[in-house]
């Protein structure tokens, strides 16, 4: 039993920044899963900011039919996010590798409140 629990997990694709940025482009949804003080530091033009704290009750919000992208610091938080939106029976789901870290680094635009 705990063999299938650390084997049979269901598995997360990761997108590049670049990738996550491209992505957006064509219609996929970027959603920011960090807290707000850490969503006033800066964020993704277009995100939408759903903690990963709240996720579970607000996945309503957003469109099943829709590629979701989750995002947050560092990708820690955006895994654990896409994994709640594949139980939510999302399917087109992946978490964005190094986060806003990553995404800063590349000098891709941000947004600030």
């Amino acid at each position: 039993m705990v063999f299938q629990r650390l084997f049979n997990r269901p598995s997360v694709e990761e997108v590049s920044a670049e990738e996550a940025k491209a992505k957006q482009k064509t219609g996929a949804v970027i959603v920011d899963v960090r807290e707000p003080h850490e969503w006033r530091e800066g964020y993704i033009p277009g995100a939408k900011l759903i903690p990963l704290g709240s996720l579970a009750g607000r996945v309503r919000e957003l469109d099943p039919s829709k590629e979701v992208i989750a995002v947050c610091r560092s990708g820690n938080r955006s895994m654990s996010a896409a994994l709640i939106l594949q139980r939510a029976g999302f399917t087109q789901v992946s978490s964005m590798a190094g986060g806003m870290m990553s995404w800063m680094r590349h000098r891709f635009p941000v947004s600030h409140k």
